[in-house]
């Protein structure tokens, strides 16, 4: 069986645009944003980086919490957009 292709929902595309957009304000490039995910215990190469941003590589739960830990912010703050979007403000609702 041929591998199935990656798909990247809305919410991971928000995610990435947010990543970018977070990191190009910080004044960060994508290798300085590596660094600093790498020094915090979670090994990323810019080319990983990179792959996230262009939405060719998912970005797990582990990579979006070290991500935003170091460009100082909430993981959550990375979702945002994804939450509006969708109309997930009533997730969890019954």
């Amino acid at each position: 069986m041929p591998p199935r292709p990656l798909v990247i929902g809305p919410a991971g595309h928000a995610a990435a645009h947010a990543i970018e957009r977070t990191r190009t304000a910080r004044g960060y490039s994508q290798r300085q944003l590596a660094a600093r995910v790498t020094a915090l215990g979670r090994p990323m190469t810019f080319t990983a980086l990179s792959r996230i941003e262009r939405t060719v590589r998912r970005c797990d739960i582990d990579d979006l919490v070290a991500i935003a830990t170091a460009l100082g912010i909430a993981p959550q703050m990375l979702l945002v957009d994804a939450l509006a979007c969708s109309g997930a403000a009533g997730l969890g609702e019954t």
